[in-house]
């Protein structure tokens, strides 16, 4: 498995951006926003826009040839979307038991048997928000605890249901594509 936050390791020096300053424009909740100001290889200078994640996890819970997912409104989309279960890492928490943790508030499921799949940047132009994927398998119903503001709606669906949702834009993450090609691979060839 690869260790996608080390920052060394293939590591370009010819490309490397010299960090001068950073300004603090804003600190939430979930993400902050700072404005660096950056040496260029070639010695010009240049503006970067960066968001910081404390990162997230996201599962791909499969029972009975189906895939667990939740249906919730995101604002930024104005929408509902389909999504499988994720959530953001708690400051020091162990991306393992955060996967385990969000499969349960969210489905109301937890399993048996989990794996890591891969980690991956959504968005490294601007963020360094990491998730880290999961597969979670052999699962037991148990009762939903979404967070206090989440209000989503869960449901199993088939491979070609998937396809077809993301036909509709109905799913349209990242996340979740990466998941259904994922099963996708994993009904083909037994192994992700």
């Amino acid at each position: 498995m690869s260790d996608l936050g080390n920052k060394d390791r293939h590591f370009n020096k010819s490309l490397e951006e010299t960090t001068i300053s950073t300004k603090q424009i804003f600190e939430g909740k979930i993400i902050s926003l700072q404005v660096d100001t950056v040496e260029l290889p070639d010695g010009q200078q240049a503006t970067r826009e960066v968001v910081r994640h404390p990162g997230a996890v996201a599962v791909l819970a499969l029972r009975d040839d189906k895939m667990l997912v939740v249906d919730q409104f995101r604002q930024p989309l104005g929408r509902c979307e389909v999504e499988i279960p994720a959530g953001k890492l708690e400051r020091g928490e162990d991306p393992l038991e955060a996967a385990k943790r969000e499969l349960q508030e969210e489905t109301g499921y937890t399993c048996g048997s989990i794996r890591k799949l891969q980690s991956f940047y959504t968005s490294p132009g601007f963020a360094d928000e990491l998730i880290h994927l999961y597969l979670a398998e052999d699962l037991t119903s148990g009762d939903m605890a979404p967070d206090e503001d989440e209000f989503l709606e869960m449901s199993e669906i088939t491979l070609d249901e998937a396809y077809r949702l993301i036909q509709e834009e109905r799913i349209s993450d990242a996340k979740t594509i990466l998941a259904v090609y994922a099963w996708n691979m994993y009904k083909l060839t037994g192994r992700i």
